[in-house]
């Protein structure tokens, strides 16, 4: 079976291996979260700091080895890039289980924060060489949908295994061997036996995709630096505002008098609220068109303004539901616009930036958040960092609305573009 890529067509198999690449990049940190508050009783002389450290580490490494992998992507062979970064990644894996000591568990992070940055561009980039026009934007959103929705699965399963064993949640990370073994069919030898057309083959789907980017790029830049810089801060900025949720939103839950319990369910809401979108991406935006982008923002206000007024089990649910769809549709199109911000051959690179863009807002997420809570005087007071954030989306909303019909904010993606040439 062979796949439509919008310029020709590439075997299922090569589809899986990108799709599998997908899987694996929300994998790290993931792991420790389940055992992190029995860390301190495995080893009772440690800090809470160097604890923390092990979930943190590999999002600070992630980033310049992200932005290392994109800029090595525009002359070396990917597939030989994507395999070093798996097989770092799956030996990270294997030392976890072997770990003794907070020091030991540290370094590994350190080291798969290397491998999981090497491999992260790659699980868009992929999409960006092979697809263009409507099937690009399909495949964009389903490796969103496949990213997120490994999230939360995983999750569950660390959570399960956690009470087994300290060491078995370190199990997700061994996930990259499925990704490895299928690596051999995004070689381009195999794609070459496999008549397979993809960007910077010098075939003519890669002046296809040109001729597409051309509205985004200036006649002799291989960038579009504004937009690329824009895509950066808005991306940033939706992430800081979702992953915050995240992080405490068990706290907030607790001061609506929500039982434990039903803070999990919650949080599992956030998470399939995200998942869902990237599956249904392509008739969102059909439907939708120029005003998704705002009322995405719109619905995370609203969302927000549940949780913090409302305070009903039911609408703290709907409105969970609202920020994480409103998070799930914008993300691919983040993707999906930022492909397009740059020529095939920069396309990766490009990729890498915004992504480096979102580890960023990650790792500096609870910083951010303590420094607002100080500079107001509200240390104590957990609802403070919601209203912060309610603002924020409020003014994304106001802003995106406003420049709709702009570059950076419009739904003219290459979706568009591949149909107005059927017309």
């Amino acid at each position: 079976m062979r796949i439509k890529t919008g310029h020709g067509t590439i075997p299922l198999v090569t589809l899986i291996a990108i799709w599998s690449i997908s899987a694996i990049t929300a994998l790290p940190g993931l792991a420790v979260t389940p055992i992190l508050g029995d860390l301190d009783t495995i080893f009772p002389h440690v800090s809470y700091l160097d604890i923390q450290m092990i979930s943190s580490f590999p999002n600070l490494f992630i980033i310049p080895f992200v932005l290392l992998s994109g800029k090595m992507s525009e002359s070396k062979n990917k597939t030989k890039i994507l395999i070093l970064g798996l097989i770092i990644f799956l030996v990270s894996g294997i030392l976890y289980l072997f770990a003794k000591s907070v020091i030991a568990l540290i370094l590994i992070s350190c080291m798969l924060g290397v491998g999981a940055g090497m491999v992260t561009p790659l699980s868009t980039g992929l999409v960006a060489d092979f697809f263009i026009g409507k099937y690009r934007t399909k495949q964009m959103g389903l490796s969103s949908g496949i990213n997120n929705l490994t999230l939360v699965i995983a999750t569950l399963v660390a959570g399960w295994l956690a009470t087994k064993n300290w060491h078995l949640p370190f199990v997700v990370y061994l996930i990259p061997v499925f990704a490895l073994l299928l690596s051999h069919f995004l070689t381009p030898a195999y794609l070459k036996k496999q008549k397979a057309v993809y960007v910077g083959d010098g075939s003519e789907g890669d002046q296809v995709d040109t001729a597409i980017a051309s509205a985004y790029v200036a006649s002799g830049k291989k960038l579009n630096g504004k937009l690329l810089t824009g895509l950066m801060i808005v991306y940033f900025m939706i992430t800081y505002v979702i992953i915050l949720v995240s992080y405490n939103l068990s706290f907030v839950l607790q001061k609506h008098h929500l039982s434990s319990v039903e803070s999990g369910w919650m949080i599992s809401i956030l998470f399939l609220a995200i998942t869902i979108p990237g599956f249904f991406i392509t008739p969102i935006v059909r439907f939708l068109k120029n005003s998704v982008v705002y009322l995405c923002f719109l619905g995370i206000v609203i969302g927000f303004f549940m949780i913090l007024v409302l305070k009903s089990t039911f609408f703290i649910a709907f409105g969970i539901f609202l920020i994480g769809g409103g998070y799930g549709i914008v993300q691919p199109l983040i993707y999906d616009k930022t492909s397009l911000s740059a020529k095939p051959q920069k396309a990766v690179f490009a990729l890498a930036c915004v992504m480096s863009a979102n580890y960023l807002a990650i790792y500096l997420c609870p910083f951010i958040a303590s420094g607002f809570q100080h500079i107001f005087g509200q240390t104590h007071n957990m609802l403070f960092p919601f209203w912060v954030n309610m603002l924020i989306a409020f003014l994304l909303a106001i802003i995106s609305f406003i420049a709709h019909r702009s570059i950076l904010f419009s739904a003219e993606s290459s979706m568009y573009h591949c149909d107005k040439e059927k017309q």
